[in-house]
């Protein structure tokens, strides 16, 4: 299949923000949280297993209480947000899968999305979706 030049341009484009913007979060979360907000939209929103917080300060304030963390990726994937969806704004869908330990815990499956925007040549997340992945236990009759 041949992709048109621009679409394939910013596939590529997601795909080196993908990977430099998840290095700079997982690090920032695991050893300087205290400055996580840098990474928010003044107006982003954090979906946390279920709890949420809305505006940057509110988000750091959430992840500062959580206990400190270790991730690690298995998987990333990036694809570009088409233009018409976001006003031209060059915005990028994020998908995080692997492991996290909090404090001395086992290790846990997660899964992150995020919706991250151009913002004065910075990306900015705008949504941001967190979920433990736990195994279902299914019961036998």
């Amino acid at each position: 299949m041949n992709l048109d030049p621009q679409v394939k341009t910013n596939i590529d484009q997601a795909c080196r923000t993908a990977e430099d913007f998840t290095k700079l979060y997982y690090d920032c979360m695991d050893k300087k949280r205290h400055q996580i907000s840098r990474l928010y939209l003044d107006s982003g929103l954090l979906t946390w297993n279920g709890n949420g917080a809305a505006g940057k300060e509110n988000i750091e304030k959430f992840l500062q209480e959580l206990p400190t963390s270790e991730h690690t990726i298995s998987t990333l994937d990036a694809q570009p947000v088409i233009d018409e969806a976001v006003e031209a704004q060059q915005t990028f869908i994020i998908e995080v899968s692997g492991t996290v330990r909090f404090e001395n815990n086992p290790s846990r499956m997660f899964q992150q999305t995020f919706m991250v925007t151009a913002q004065q040549d910075k990306w900015k997340i705008v949504s941001d979706c967190f979920r433990i992945q736990d195994a279902l236990c299914v019961e036998r009759k």
